[in-house]
């Protein structure tokens, strides 16, 4: 396997029917729907280094959920501005 085809289509990615790049854009998702997908198909199978499969999956799904509070925060704030 060629570094280019890691870089863009990396194998962690690769084991979904749809992968979560292409079922993001055919979709049309927004940012921050696109990134909690991107990071909860990825959590317990991408290996950071320096940490063990449980620790990088933490570190995902703590990804994930920080572009969920982004996304309560956007809400909150368009909430509190009447829109």
């Amino acid at each position: 396997m060629n570094d280019k085809n890691e870089t863009t289509n990396p194998e962690y990615y690769r084991k979904w029917n749809i992968e979560p790049a292409v079922y993001i854009m055919e979709n049309g998702l927004e940012f921050w729907r696109g990134n909690i997908i991107k990071y909860a198909s990825r959590a317990g199978y991408k290996l950071y280094e320096g940490n063990d499969y449980f620790e990088s999956e933490i570190k995902d799904l703590r990804k994930l959920i920080e572009y969920a509070e982004m996304r309560i925060e956007q809400i909150d704030f368009a909430d509190n501005d009447g829109k």
